[in-house]
C-alpha cells in the first residue's frame, strides 16, 4: 500500500469515523422533524448525505496538503478547531438543545472554515477549492439555526 493513499485514507476516516460517532451520540435526542424549519429546509435524510460528502471533501483536502509535505502547524491547528466545533454543533444543537447558543456557535465554525479555506488555498489551490462546498454548508446551516430558534 503506498504512502499516499495511506495518508488519504487516514486524512478522509478521521472526519467520517468523528461524525459517525457524533451522529450515534444524538441520534436519541434528534428532533428534527417536529420543529418548525425556515424555507427551503431539507427533510432530515438529506443531512447525513451531505455530511458524509463533505467529511470526504473534507479529507481529500486534507490528505492534498499532508501528502505533499504542506502541513504545517497553523494548518493542523485551523483544521482540527473546525472540526472539533464541527462535531460539538450538533451535540449543543440537538443534545443540549440550546439552539441560540448553537447560533453563535456555528458562526464561529463559518468563520474557522473560512481561515481554514484561505490558509488550504495559500497552501494548494484545490485543497482550499474542495472546503468552499462545506462554507456554502455551513452557512446554509447557519441560517436554518438561525430560523429554528426564531421559530421555536
Amino acid at each position: 500500500m503506498s504512502e499516499k493513499f495511506k495518508i488519504y485514507a487516514k486524512s478522509i476516516a478521521i472526519p467520517i469515523i468523528l461524525g459517525g460517532i457524533v451522529g450515534l451520540l444524538i441520534s436519541s435526542s434528534m428532533d428534527y422533524s417536529s420543529l418548525e424549519k425556515p424555507f427551503f429546509a431539507p427533510p432530515s435524510i438529506v443531512f447525513p448525505i451531505v455530511w458524509t460528502l463533505l467529511y470526504v471533501l473534507m479529507g481529500i483536502s486534507y490528505g492534498i496538503l499532508d501528502s505533499n509535505s504542506l502541513v504545517d502547524s497553523k494548518i493542523n491547528f485551523i483544521y482540527y478547531l473546525q472540526l472539533f466545533v464541527n462535531l460539538l454543533w450538533p451535540i449543543i444543537f440537538f443534545v443540549l438543545k440550546w439552539r441560540l447558543f448553537a447560533f453563535i456557535w456555528i458562526v464561529f465554525l463559518v468563520f474557522l472554515v473560512f481561515v481554514m479555506i484561505v490558509r488550504f488555498y495559500d497552501k494548494n489551490k484545490l485543497a482550499g477549492l474542495l472546503q468552499f462546498p462545506y462554507f456554502i454548508w455551513c452557512l446554509f446551516a447557519t441560517y436554518l439555526n438561525l430560523f429554528i430558534y426564531l421559530l421555536n
